[in-house]
């Protein structure tokens, strides 16, 4: 018996979804077509993220207040670890800024694909929103802890200049980039092995120690301190100090040494990730 034949409307569209072959291009103009479902994923995980709490979105401020505060005894106080001049609890609430942003952004990232997963198997919309939504979602977090280093600031007297406030913007989107890079890796390594989920957090903790969250980069002899520049977190870090509290220096090498890293990361994850895709909806 043959089987029932499919009448189709005059004018009617069928689109057909075929697994991609090869390396592809990334589908940037797909993802903008879905622009309304990104914000909408946006949205959702900042919702999702507080449902149900006590506190709400002062967790986003607790978290890094509370970690500065750990760090300034153990470190500060016991370790006497330098701080460039800078009253340490101000030193490493604003390494810790961006580095919460952009930790957040990776763990995030990597489990994007695998909590989605009822989402990927039944409905098609572009892969990529379901990372770049849940690094972009901690935006908000960050500008919230970020009202905190501003009171700090005042309380300290440390007041940027407008010219060193430029370099600012560049550093957080360098943070974004560098998060969204290996969320990118880590979401389709995760989605096909499920040990990455236990690989993350050893990796967030070895980057932060590997990153001038505690302790200064002056530390670094040259050719050592540019060469430190190709972790892309340690120019996010060390500009954002410059930046806001016109203490320490920015190396224009290492500042490039990083961008040029996290161009890197976020362009290979981009374009493993789109390669990888086509099986999501089989293992997750």
């Amino acid at each position: 018996m043959s089987a029932p034949r499919t009448e189709i409307a005059p004018g009617e569209q069928i689109t057909l979804i075929k697994p991609l072959r090869g390396w592809v291009s990334l589908g940037l103009n797909e993802v903008w077509h879905y622009r309304e479902l990104l914000f909408y994923f946006i949205w959702r995980d900042i919702k999702v993220r507080y449902k149900q709490t006590l506190l709400g979105a002062a967790w986003a401020i607790l978290q890094p207040v509370f970690t500065m505060i750990v760090f300034s005894i153990f470190f500060g106080q016991l370790a006497k670890i330098p701080s460039d001049g800078i009253p340490y609890p101000i030193f490493s609430y604003a390494g810790l800024l961006p580095w919460t942003f952009f930790a957040t952004g990776l763990t995030n990232g990597a489990n994007s694909i695998v909590r989605d997963a009822n989402l990927v198997k039944r409905v098609y919309f572009p892969r990529l929103i379901t990372p770049i939504s849940a690094v972009v979602g901690g935006l908000p977090d960050f500008f919230l802890a970020f009202l905190v280093l501003v009171g700090m600031m005042i309380y300290y007297g440390l007041f940027p200049t407008a010219a060193s406030l430029l370099l600012l913007p560049l550093c957080l989107l360098l943070a974004l980039s560098t998060s969204m890079g290996v969320g990118l890796w880590l979401s389709a390594l995760n989605a096909e092995y499920r040990d990455v989920r236990y690989v993350v957090p050893f990796l967030t903790q070895f980057w932060m120690y590997a990153t001038p969250v505690v302790y200064p980069s002056s530390l670094l002899d040259e050719p050592w301190r540019t060469l430190y520049g190709l972790n892309p977190m340690v120019s996010v870090v060390e500009g954002f100090r410059w930046s806001l509290l016109g203490q320490g220096e920015t190396v224009p090498l290492m500042f490039g040494l990083s961008a040029v890293a996290s161009l890197i990361l976020l362009l290979s994850g981009a374009f493993f990730f789109r390669r990888m895709e086509r099986r999501f909806a089989d293992v997750v």
